[in-house]
């Protein structure tokens, strides 16, 4: 039986290629791989259905400036899909924390700039008031959080690619335990949204 998560959830999502890597071997800032299966119905769906619950977004500092430089210019996109403006929405409206021992001050509105281990920021917005804490797609941050095993529900878009290599997100010495599988979903191309709830 899976025990209730008191307090916060800590969501986080990812995409993963078939073997198993969120980056490939050579240039780990480059997602091209990820966008002829990002713009399926089904990649679509399970992002929205993340962030509707959400009421906090947490990004590194490389991440937050890719996502933050992207997405408000879907917002009134002609062709934009509602789901892309939905989420976009979501991002500029709701708080954000970026994690960074860099970044002075924080050039986005709604945006705390936290010079913490990862580990304590996430116990500080759990003890505060709030929706789920969604963590977007920074690598570091997950595996920070999956190492304290302070993850509450696991989400992944895998994508029919071998990357042949790259940084993985499981590596060895995560803290034992069971995950249960709370939504599955298939779509175009073979995309495959996966979402996992921790038991307690």
């Amino acid at each position: 039986m899976t025990e209730q998560t008191v307090g916060r959830r800590v969501v986080t999502n990812i995409a993963l290629s078939l073997d198993g890597h969120y980056a490939g071997p050579r240039d780990p800032q480059d997602m091209s791989w990820v966008m002829p299966y990002a713009h399926t119905d089904v990649a679509r769906d399970h992002l929205t259905s993340l962030w509707g619950p959400a009421t906090t977004a947490l990004l590194g500092r490389v991440n937050a400036e890719g996502f933050l430089g992207f997405w408000p210019t879907v917002i009134g996109m002609a062709g934009a899909d509602p789901r892309d403006e939905g989420f976009a929405k979501w991002l500029v409206d709701t708080d954000k924390v970026v994690l960074s021992a860099t970044l002075g001050a924080a050039p986005w509105e709604r945006t705390t700039v936290v010079d913490k281990p990862t580990a304590e920021a996430v116990a500080d917005l759990k003890a505060t008031e709030g929706g789920d804490i969604l963590v977007l797609s920074s690598a570091s941050v997950i595996k920070a959080l999956l190492a304290a095993d302070m993850v509450d529900r696991l989400a992944m878009t895998v994508f029919p690619v071998f990357l042949g290599g790259g940084p993985r997100l499981f590596d060895d010495g995560l803290p034992a335990g069971r995950w249960t599988l709370a939504s599955q979903a298939a779509g175009e191309h073979g995309t495959l949204a996966l979402v996992y709830d921790r038991v307690r």
